[in-house]
């Protein structure tokens, strides 16, 4: 099967290839020690709380995907979770900190969120609520598909607007503190609960001072100890959910004080505003667009090592373009570009949690908005659940060229290491050999660490050196090839290895299956094009289980 698809494959496509670049060159995956590492369930997604009168750029694109509208007894969606089982799932996002909960002493109304003048509320909407009903849904339902569950709490309650969107005064606790007691009483698993929506530094359509939110944080902290104080189960607390800045993020860690925040989340739309829907492809493919990203996760790895080596980083919102991403875009296979290779560079900053706004909704979502069928980038999410392990490994190349991305991971859940390979080129054609300093001599791997020279034909012929454990029987590697239908970067239909992704026809999602190549041929990445690459034995002594 693998030899005939690489077959196809190269006859398919040299009269093309002939006529395009092809460069050849090495992959040198270093299996020695991890560079960095990720949290056991490092894929994650949002579902937000916008209505379904949510629009932007004259388009509506939520439907009915949000927290409190959502349709749990869909079959797709349960079907899509569990997939990912398990999936870490946020409940928040901008109207956040506008939610009651229909619980206790509440003495205003609980009313759904609605359309208001831009003045009488936080993006043009009103409060809403949460009755214990549909909270009770939403617990049954995690429970049933085995997500686990970030929770964001209002952290305006009791705050007054002064002036350019800042708000002073202390946090009102007494809803949430019941909020949470209904919770704990009922049994439900919240892994973590986080406090306001993007109110760091300037904030986005509200701000809070950092040296009063982190008081506001302690006085959670004091609420999650006296209610869980019986509980063997002890959830994180989650802060702040906002755009990196790095003074107020460091003086955040140094107001709250050492073991207050469990884990400290940014968010990320490097992408710009979804309405850039005419520059969008141009800056998905630009790598050093993507690269860009890289100075922000450096930043806050410092700020973590400096002022609290007791948090852990997570991405707590992530979509490319912001404004409910780019129609016709952030929903196509294009996308995927953004997305793996994001996931690529957080994993390589010891990033433990990557949160995908969304799971459902705008027009980002994994899954359709309206049918809940996958999207491309669902399928780029599942991959990575079910292929990349925890341990991050360094994986370099002599090829310059910056539209090759590479990142490898120890294998998922049993030995060997997993590549995922990015050619954002248009025209250029990769041929790669594999190599491990563990078992390749120094002096062989700076023999054939460079350019090759020969012709393509050559190299088609060419070996290179065992890759694998010594005395391994293994001899073959799977290999996940992405591409649109049609050639089209714009589908919303992936093809695995040829073929297109689709529902079974019982609704199940596909099996994601591989082809299978020789270990010892070089690895060949068409333009436009994502694989993830696994070898089953490759030796490398941080992936070892002890």
């Amino acid at each position: 099967m693998g030899f005939l698809l690489a077959l196809f494959l190269f006859l398919a496509s040299l009269q093309v290839t002939l006529s395009q670049d092809i460069e050849h060159g090495s992959l040198l995956v270093n299996g020695a020690q991890p560079k960095a590492e990720t949290g056991d369930n490092f894929i994650c997604a949002t579902i937000d709380w916008w209505p379904h009168d949510k629009c932007d750029y004259d388009h509506c694109s939520w439907g009915y995907s949000s927290v409190v509208n959502l349709d749990l007894s869909h079959p797709i969606l349960a079907k899509a979770i569990q997939a990912l089982k398990p999936l870490r799932i946020r409940l928040g996002g901008s109207l956040q900190d506008q939610v009651v909960y229909d619980i206790g002493s509440l003495k205003s109304p609980c009313h759904p969120f609605q359309k208001v003048p831009r003045l009488g509320g936080l993006f043009g909407f009103s409060k809403g609520c949460l009755h214990m009903n549909r909270w009770d849904e939403l617990n049954h339902f995690f429970n049933q598909t085995g997500a686990i569950v970030t929770f964001g709490l209002n952290a305006l309650r009791g705050k007054h607007l002064t002036s350019n969107r800042v708000w002073e005064g202390a946090w009102d606790p007494e809803n949430t503190y019941d909020f949470i007691k209904y919770t704990v009483s009922k049994g439900y698993k919240i892994d973590s609960w986080e406090l306001g929506n993007e109110l760091s530094g300037k904030g986005v359509g509200a701000s809070v001072g950092v040296a009063q939110y982190g008081k506001d944080l302690i006085n959670l902290k004091r609420i999650l100890d006296v209610l869980y104080e019986n509980s063997r189960f002890k959830p994180s607390l989650v802060a702040p959910g906002g755009f990196y800045e790095k003074e107020w993020y460091d003086k955040l860690l140094q107001v709250s004080g050492s073991g207050i925040i469990n884990v400290l989340t940014h968010h990320l739309y490097n992408l710009g505003p979804g309405s850039d829907v005419e520059h969008l492809e141009g800056k998905i493919l630009d790598p050093n667009r993507l690269s860009r990203a890289e100075t922000i996760f450096g930043n806050l790895s410092e700020t973590i090592q400096k002022h609290g080596p007791w948090t852990t980083a997570w991405v707590g919102e992530a979509g490319g373009a912001f404004n409910s991403g780019g129609r016709d875009v952030s929903n196509t296979f294009l996308n995927s570009f953004w997305y793996l290779d994001q996931l690529g560079i957080a994993s390589t900053y010891n990033t433990k949690v990557y949160c995908r706004q969304t799971l459902i909704g705008g027009n980002y979502g994994l899954l359709n908005t309206s049918t809940l069928t996958p999207n491309p980038d669902y399928y780029s999410a599942l991959l990575w659940r079910r292929l990349m392990g925890k341990k991050v490994l360094g994986v370099s190349s002599d090829i310059s060229s910056p539209f090759l991305r590479t990142y490898a991971h120890c294998s998922k859940d049993r030995a060997g290491v997993t590549l995922l390979v990015i050619n954002l080129s248009k025209q250029t054609h990769f041929m790669l050999n594999v190599k491990n300093p563990v078992t390749v001599k120094s002096n062989e791997v700076a023999k054939n660490i460079h350019k090759e020279k020969n012709s393509f034909f050559d190299n088609l012929k060419k070996t290179f050196s065992w890759i694998g454990t010594k005395g391994s029987k293994v001899t073959f590697r799977e290999e996940y090839h992405l591409t649109p239908k049609d050639g089209n970067l714009r589908s919303q239909t992936m093809v695995l290895n040829g073929i297109p992704l689709k529902l079974t026809n019982e609704g199940d999602i596909p099996t994601l299956d591989p082809v299978h190549n020789n270990v010892r041929s070089p690895i060949y990445i068409v333009p436009l094009s994502i694989a993830f690459i696994v070898y089953p034995n490759f030796d490398a002594p941080a992936c070892a289980r002890r």
